[in-house]
């Protein structure tokens, strides 16, 4: 998958639980991965798969709580 689709999706599942799930956004920045670690950093394409998988995680916890 390209930078591009990942960003793509990081930016749907970011909105769904922006709008679904307002209690658990609230905490989004808090998550480790997206601090950087050092000034300047670059973004790599692990970077942002293990991001995205971070947030479908939490997601999909989200969801199952809802139930």
């Amino acid at each position: 998958m390209k930078n591009r689709e990942l960003l793509t999706k990081i930016s749907t599942i970011t909105r769904e639980i922006e709008t679904k799930f307002p209690e658990v956004y609230e905490h989004l920045d808090e998550i480790p991965q997206t601090i950087p670690s050092k000034e300047n950093p670059e973004v790599e394409k692990q970077d942002l798969e293990n991001y995205l998988d971070s947030l479908q995680t939490i997601l999909d916890k989200a969801k199952k709580n809802q139930k």
